[in-house]
């Protein structure tokens, strides 16, 4: 079994700090079925070189300390008051 907490620890002292540099963090949206669901924050989540930070420093640093992990997986949840705003523009 994953330990959820060696995980979040693991992103606390690992990624966030790196993330935050930038302006940006990171947030554990799961863990299910040995799958990692994380999504980015602040800066990160419009940047245009997120995807290429996912890829090439989150997970290249989270799946040799934790190989048990089937899957890392990137979460783009939109914000409720987003989609609210949305929904008023487009009279859904």
């Amino acid at each position: 079994m994953i330990d959820y907490k060696a995980i979040e620890d693991f992103v606390k002292n690992n990624i966030s700090p790196l993330l935050k540099e930038h302006g940006g963090g990171i947030d554990i949206v799961s863990i299910k079925d040995d799958v990692l669901r994380l999504k980015l924050l602040g800066q990160c989540v419009s940047c245009p070189a997120a995807m290429d930070t996912f890829n090439d420093i989150i997970i290249e640093k989270i799946k040799p300390a934790f190989p048990e992990l089937k899957d890392i997986i990137l979460v783009n949840d939109v914000p409720e008051d987003m989609l609210d705003m949305a929904r008023k523009i487009l009279k859904i």
